[in-house]
Parts: C-alpha cells; sequence; structure tokens
C-alpha cells in the first residue's frame, strides 16, 4: 500500500507542533494589510495580524495559494510513490479548494482532493481525524467516504466580532451592518453547505451563550458529545464564560482552543468566536 501523505493550507488553526509531527504540508495563504503581503502563519501569525488589523488604514485582503505552489509541493511529496490527501477550507468561502483542484490535473502525483466543507479548528479536527485513520492504514477512497459522514456530524457556529469587517469584505449587506453598528448586537451564523448562514442576534454575552447552549442541547438529543473546539480573535473573557458554562451544565472538561486563522478574522472582526460540536 502507497504512503499517504497530507497536505492543507493555512486555516487550520492547528498548531505548528501538531502539523510538523505528523509531517502534515501547509501551502499559507496570504494577506495584504495597507499594500504589503504576508504568507498567513509563516511571515505572519494569528496574534500578530489582530495587531496589525486594528492599525491598518483599510481592512486587510486574503488570496488563496498559487496553484504552481501547490504543484510544486504536490510534485515533491509524490515523487517517492506517495499518494496525498490534500485537504482546504470549504470552497464556497475561498478559492483554494478550487486552486488545489487545478493543481491536482497539472501535478503527475496522485492527488485526492477534499472540500473541508468547513473552517478553522471544524476543518482542523478532520485533518486529526485523517492523521488518525492513515495510521490505522485506510486507503484514500475510505478515508474520503468517512470525511464525507463527518460532516454531517459537525456544526460549526461563528460569532461576529465586528459588523463592519463583513460589510467592507463583501460578506453581508450594508443595511444589515448598519443596523447591527446601530444596536450593538453580535450576529450568530452557521456553517452550512460550507456558507455561513446568519441565526441570530444576541445583544450580550450571556445572550450568545445562551443561544450556544440550546443549539448544544439539540445537538446532545441525537448525538453522543466527541469534540468541542473554540477558536478566537481575541475573545478570551467570552470563550472563557462559554467553557465554564458547558463545563458546568454539561460535565464536558476538554476544549480544544486556539486564535484563530488571519483568513477567517479579516472578515468576523476581533472579538469574534467559532465554536464547533462533533458527535456521533
Amino acid at each position: 500500500m502507497a504512503k499517504i501523505k497530507i497536505v492543507v493550507d493555512s486555516t487550520t488553526d492547528l498548531s505548528k507542533e501538531y502539523l510538523a509531527k505528523n509531517n502534515i504540508s501547509v501551502v499559507p495563504l496570504n494577506i495584504v494589510i495597507d499594500g504589503v503581503t504576508y504568507e498567513d502563519q509563516t511571515e505572519i501569525s494569528s496574534t500578530d495580524f489582530l495587531t496589525k488589523m486594528k492599525e491598518a488604514d483599510s481592512l486587510p485582503k486574503t488570496s488563496q495559494p498559487a496553484i504552481g505552489k501547490l504543484v510544486e509541493t504536490y510534485d515533491e511529496l509524490g515523487k517517492d510513490g506517495s499518494e496525498i490527501i490534500s485537504i482546504h477550507m470549504t470552497s464556497e468561502l475561498s478559492g483554494t479548494y478550487s486552486a488545489a483542484q487545478q493543481a491536482a490535473q497539472i501535478t503527475e502525483a496522485n492527488v485526492t482532493v477534499i472540500d473541508s466543507r468547513f473552517i478553522s479548528l471544524a476543518y482542523g479536527f478532520q485533518v486529526e481525524e485523517i492523521v488518525n485513520m492513515i495510521n490505522k492504514n485506510y486507503t484514500s477512497e475510505q478515508i474520503v467516504e468517512e470525511i464525507e459522514v463527518m460532516h454531517s456530524n459537525l456544526r460549526l457556529f461563528v460569532v461576529i466580532g465586528n459588523m463592519e469587517n463583513l460589510v467592507k469584505g463583501g460578506r453581508i449587506g450594508k443595511a444589515k451592518g448598519l443596523i447591527g453598528s446601530l444596536m450593538n448586537i453580535k450576529p450568530i451564523g452557521e456553517v452550512i453547505n460550507g456558507k455561513i448562514e446568519m441565526l441570530h442576534n444576541a445583544r450580550t454575552q450571556n445572550a450568545v451563550i445562551k443561544f450556544l447552549m440550546k443549539e448544544l442541547d439539540a445537538f446532545l438529543e441525537t448525538k453522543e458529545i466527541i469534540k468541542i473546539g473554540i477558536a478566537d480573535a481575541n475573545a478570551e473573557q467570552l470563550v472563557n464564560k462559554l467553557m465554564n458554562t458547558i463545563k458546568d451544565k454539561k460535565n464536558i472538561q476538554h476544549f480544544d482552543t486556539a486564535v484563530t486563522t488571519p483568513v477567517i478574522s479579516t472578515h468576523t472582526g476581533e472579538g469574534a468566536i467559532g465554536v464547533f460540536y462533533y458527535g456521533k
């Protein structure tokens, strides 16, 4: 059986230590801040980005990796005959998956491209599961099938930190952005079929937590929780409140946490959090 290697983009929100330990190749997206281009996670960290975004004259822009960079990565990894699984953030929010598909057609390596249909830690969790499956000698076909099943067992909620970022980035209408600014609401969306669909407007942190707990209750009616992940863009107070509430009310003690990628916080703004539930 051919060895299977993994390629991801820079939006998994997995630690550099985990990626290195499991020999996962990362092809970074690009971040442009006031005309200066940075490679995500190699030339700018998630924490440094939040500082630069605050100081920037205009909203930072993001772009997918060049197809040539992906081809180069596939060629290098596949030259020993290895198969490659290249999994990427949802195709509904980035052109990275499409670029990977095009690169897979160009390279001579055997590449299977997967649309994770999610972002942040909900995407990263799929990468962790692929690592586990490779260690159990799953074939690439079996891995694709398992990831499809995973998608139906994942829910990812996004609490917007700054409506103006969504408006400037063209991810939401100006009228809604104006209402959000006037009322100081905290919109909550869910990633459904790869897109962020707005579900609810909360006024306070407590209201955010109440909504997320209600959704967790609904999730637990049909599934046993396996993992909860929380990624944030400088929203430590809200994250801690949410974790403490879940610990107290659900007796769930372990959470995956991360500062979310600039590619996400560019659009969701400082103060945003992403929360995923996974169960079976």
